[in-house]
Order: structure tokens, then sequence, then C-alpha cells
């Protein structure tokens, strides 16, 4: 994830690694470490992940 800058103080842009190809997308929207270590404080948040499979992609099963 990039950690952006801006003019305006203490607002930051967080520009997240997206991975895709023909079968679909997948990136990580929030990252609690990153973010603490961006603004300087604890969050509760700790992980949010967006996915899209495209018609006729099957992804498989993940168990753990």
């Amino acid at each position: 994830m990039n950690v952006i800058k801006t003019e305006i103080p203490d607002v930051l842009i967080f520009e997240p690694k997206v991975f895709g190809d023909e079968r679909g997308f997948f990136f990580e929207s929030f990252n609690q470490k990153v973010f603490e270590e961006a603004v300087g404080r604890k969050v509760e948040f700790v992980q949010d992940n967006h996915s899209k499979s495209c018609k006729g992609f099957y992804a498989g099963c993940i168990i753990s």
C-alpha cells in the first residue's frame, strides 16, 4: 500500500496495490499496521480486502 501525503495537514491518501488479470482482481484496501505507522496512533480495524472473479472462473476452496 502506498501512503501519499497531501497539501492539507493530516490528510493522507492510501493507494492500494491492485493485483488483476483476466480472472478478476484482488486488493487489500486497509491494513492496520500500515495505517497506524502512517497516522502515528492505534486503531481497532485490522484489515479489509476486495476481490472480483469474472464469470466462468472458479477460485477454489481455502480451508484454514
